[in-house]
């Protein structure tokens, strides 16, 4: 009898179910001392604390206790309660897929053109982490279907799951062997040199692509790219520069960082973040469109790829721990990547409520490049491409720029 497939589940389910443990154990654990004024707080949650011991004081211990108890074991219930609705809940079909433009190895870039031969083409370009359908996630929420009605010609890097021949890429490989290729095939399909348009840490990707043939980059425009990895707080860089002994020795005996391991790094950027939102999925309508959004967000989320052995140590290591790109230090093909040389016109977007790439990190980006517009969205890092206000937030904005930006280039 052949296995069911299992059932998706938010990864690793297991660290998220510790996490939730932990923190009722903890909370019950904490009391007496939240209590007594004796748990040592750091010095920017003192007048807090101070307040709240004052409010406990005439408030009985065990009936406190019996409060916490309660609500923790409520959070639980209903994080695996939404957990169990997402992974029984029925899916909707994907949108049908944009036809083939170009493949190589587990590399395919789709062309989501609407048949115009003067349309302006787009190479975007996603991270080599999540799957690139985040910009083509639903008919209703999708960057790549926005272009291509208002004129333009995206087409859509989809990297794959990394294949034998991928698995001793390094950035240098991805860039060069299959970026410029696909850069070039446009061109001469074309005519044109495609604008390049870079997402999270695709968006270095595109900058290196730039840098490297700016006769194939007619604009350029990144979205939550980040370039100062140490612009933001300095708890997780800590905290990667003490996982790394243990990074590279799993590297070496896995080939690759298993997508468990990136999941978790990213959930350790807000450990509630999950659980929470969760939690708020176990009351919704499962009919409704929040409903349906929500699963086609978590599915994706879920469909992560690993890092080969040599992107990961470049970017855990070289990018975020060394913070190669800002100090001049990251290389491609041997030469460094300068921002400072691009000549093509740039917009930088930077969403202000980004907890993966800091707002000040993708600034710096905006800083390095002569003469680059920025603009500021109160979104967060999936929600600026994939929230309900993305089409007005995003999508009509970065249109109406890149056609009017490719208008004037073809212009002179």
């Amino acid at each position: 009898m052949q296995t069911p497939p299992p059932l998706p589940q938010p990864q690793p389910v297991a660290l998220h179910l510790a996490l939730q443990t932990l923190t009722w154990l903890s909370s019950l654990g904490v009391l007496p001392g939240l209590k007594n004024g004796s748990i040592p707080w750091r010095p920017e949650l003192k007048k807090a604390a101070e307040k709240l011991q004052k409010n406990l004081e005439k408030v009985d211990l065990l009936d406190f206790s019996t409060a916490v108890d309660a609500e923790a074991r409520s959070r639980l219930i209903a994080f695996s309660e939404g957990v169990n609705r997402y992974s029984r809940h029925p899916r909707t079909p994907r949108p049908t897929a944009a036809p083939e433009f170009w493949r190589d190895g587990a590399t395919r870039v789709l062309d989501y053109g609407s048949g115009d031969p003067n349309a302006m083409p787009i190479l975007v370009v996603p991270s080599l982490i999540n799957r690139g359908y985040i910009l083509d996630l639903t008919e209703q929420h999708s960057l790549m279907r926005y272009l291509a009605s208002v004129g333009l010609r995206p087409f859509l890097v989809d990297w794959g799951m990394p294949g034998p021949e991928e698995q001793e890429f390094n950035l240098t490989n991805y860039i060069c062997w299959r970026l410029e290729p696909v850069a070039d095939e446009i061109f001469d399909a074309t005519g044109q040199a495609p604008a390049l348009l870079g997402y999270c840490m695709g968006g270095l990707l595109t900058l290196a692509l730039a840098h490297r043939r700016p006769d194939r980059a007619a604009a350029l425009a990144f979205l939550a790219t980040p370039w100062d990895f140490h612009a933001g707080p300095k708890a997780p860089i800590r905290m990667l520069e003490a996982m790394a002994p243990g990074i590279s020795t799993m590297i070496d005996q896995l080939g690759a960082l298993p997508v468990d391991v990136l999941q978790a790094m990213f959930s350790s950027l807000d450990p509630y973040l999950t659980s929470d939102k969760f939690r708020r999925f176990s009351a919704l309508d499962k009919h409704s469109d929040k409903a349906r959004k929500f699963i086609a967000l978590e599915d994706w989320l879920n469909d992560g790829v690993p890092l080969v052995g040599p992107v990961a140590r470049e970017c855990l290591i070289g990018w975020y721990v060394d913070n190669a790109p800002a100090k001049g230090a990251w290389r491609v093909d041997g030469e460094p990547v300068r921002p400072e040389a691009i000549t093509a016109p740039t917009l930088v977007v930077i969403p202000k409520d980004d907890h993966i790439v800091p707002p000040g990190s993708a600034t710096a980006l905006a800083d390095a490049i002569p003469g680059a517009e920025r603009k500021m969205l109160a979104a967060g890092h999936i929600g600026m491409v994939a929230g309900g206000r993305a089409k007005s937030m995003l999508y009509k904005p970065l249109g109406l720029w890149l056609c009017k930006t490719l208008t004037k280039v073809n212009q002179s």
